[in-house]
């Protein structure tokens, strides 16, 4: 019994395997939970019913970082938090990505002080920047329909593109 008769009428598939790699890591993507404020609520939303993540693979949500490969930073990092954001970052497997959610984690929002790292991109390498003050459901799942585009055209041997900064049409950017 050969491939042909297997396959039926179905004829031969031919693809690269950077395609199905690619193609493996966007349909399965687990995120590493990290919300530190009110953005933590909208990325909740983002996983409800309404909106549903699970419909792009997303419907484990780890709170271990060794079994994660996104981190999604959403809300204020404190200097005091910053060493526990790398840490984390650190213990995740390569590939990972990250995803800045909402302004105080794009460039520190409203607080412009001392005890506020001004973008968690100071810490962690940053794939994709989803703007608002709280971003709305919508615009996180926006980003992330941005990374798995990013990761689609992501290279076998691991090097990366430049960030990605999202305006949702929800937004409202003055």
């Amino acid at each position: 019994m050969g491939i042909e008769e297997k396959a039926g009428n179905l004829g031969i598939v031919t693809t690269t395997l950077e395609t199905v790699v690619n193609w493996g890591r966007t349909n399965a993507m687990w995120p590493l939970l990290f919300g530190l404020a009110c953005c933590a609520i909208e990325m909740m939303g983002a996983q409800a019913s309404n909106y549903d993540l699970s419909r792009f693979g997303m419907e484990l949500n780890r709170a271990s970082p060794r079994q994660a490969d996104l981190m999604i930073v959403a809300g204020r990092v404190s200097r005091k938090m910053a060493p526990v954001v790398r840490r984390l970052y650190d213990q995740m497997p390569e590939p990972k990505w990250v995803i800045a959610m909402g302004d105080c984690a794009a460039c520190g929002g409203i607080f412009n002080n001392y005890a506020i790292v001004q973008g968690v991109d100071e810490v962690v390498p940053v794939d994709v920047y989803v703007a608002g003050c709280p971003p709305r459901p919508e615009a996180l799942i926006d980003g992330i329909m941005m990374l798995h585009q990013k990761v689609m055209r992501e290279k076998i041997n691991g090097k990366k593109e430049a960030p990605i900064r999202i305006e949702h049409p929800l937004v409202q950017v003055k």
